[in-house]
């Protein structure tokens, strides 16, 4: 029997930080994105935690909100969470920043009415009495298109006045968040923008549109990636140097995304048995051989 303290967590909540963490510290410096999109989501951060309480003055209320858009893989909840982190860093002089991240599925139900009470309970009570507790609040809401769902798409099959009820309590504990407490911080990501709600997207203070990776950031990642393994094994750092030859390898990648581009690494290093035994021999011909595998969708099979 495991002795290890496990925290029990309020209904819809996924974890619970308190930031600054080490844990977090890399998420924003892994996801490659211009750096003048991360300076207008630290900005924008920055101005709801510091400013929420007079802006709420303001004719054109801030709902605290940020839409992070894409398709999977670019990094959106990484970005997010690395957001929180840098923010807390700029403020930790005023205190600790709570990091609450929502897990979105835990409230569908297929009793009438439930979903919309879990959510009313999550939203005016359980995300009210955490943000108590420290002077700064970031609330992630990963998959959002099934927390805020499109009302005017919603399916006959499952039950759309459900549907709609529970909507209608994330817009309600939005503004409600945003009136009490302004400096409260929502996140929130989507794989599916068509699929959330257009009076929640409304909401929103900032929205961001993110896109496959190019093939120079296909490349940085890449790069990226080799010098964490590098650190594991010092015999792969001779391979930064050969940036022609990632380039080559970049190119190979056209159309992945960002967290197929760093699995290629682990798709390389079981390239050849001596790698596997000792990924210190990792070529950049094996990457090159990862690649071509990996985007040839016909695999030959023996027949029994």
């Amino acid at each position: 029997m495991s002795n290890v303290f496990r925290p029990v967590l309020p209904p819809g909540v996924l974890s619970l930080h308190a930031l600054p963490a080490e844990h977090h510290e890399k998420d924003w410096d892994r996801i490659f994105v211009p750096l003048e999109v991360k300076q207008r989501l630290l900005n924008q951060a920055l101005l709801t935690l510091l400013h929420g309480k007079k802006l709420s003055t303001l004719a054109g209320l801030p709902h605290g909100l940020i839409v992070l858009a894409g398709p999977p893989g670019t990094g959106k909840t990484t970005l997010g969470r690395g957001l929180a982190q840098v923010a807390a860093s700029a403020l930790s002089t005023r205190g600790a920043t709570t990091l609450i991240e929502i897990n979105p599925h835990a409230f569908p139900s297929d009793m009438l009415g439930e979903s919309q009470r879990n959510i009313a309970r999550l939203m005016m009570d359980t995300i009210p009495e955490i943000a108590a507790r420290r002077p700064h609040t970031v609330v992630l809401i990963d998959e959002v298109e099934s927390f805020a769902v499109r009302r005017a798409s919603a399916s006959f099959e499952t039950n759309p006045v459900d549907v709609h009820r529970a909507t209608d309590a994330v817009l309600m504990g939005i503004d409600s968040i945003s009136k009490a407490l302004p400096s409260v911080l929502f996140v929130a990501t989507t794989n599916f923008f068509e699929a959330v709600d257009e009076a929640f997207l409304s909401r929103a203070d900032l929205v961001m549109h993110f896109t496959l990776p190019d093939q120079a950031t296909v490349a940085s990642i890449l790069h990226h990636s080799l010098e964490e393994l590098a650190l594991l094994w010092p015999t792969v750092r001779p391979l930064l140097d050969q940036r022609r030859e990632l380039e080559r390898v970049a190119a190979l990648c056209a159309g992945w995304d960002g967290r197929r581009v760093r699995k290629l690494i682990l798709a390389a290093l079981a390239q050849r048995m001596e790698v596997a035994r000792d990924p210190g021999l990792l070529t950049l011909e094996d990457l090159a051989h990862a690649v071509r595998q990996s985007n040839d969708i016909s695999v030959p099979a023996e027949r029994a």
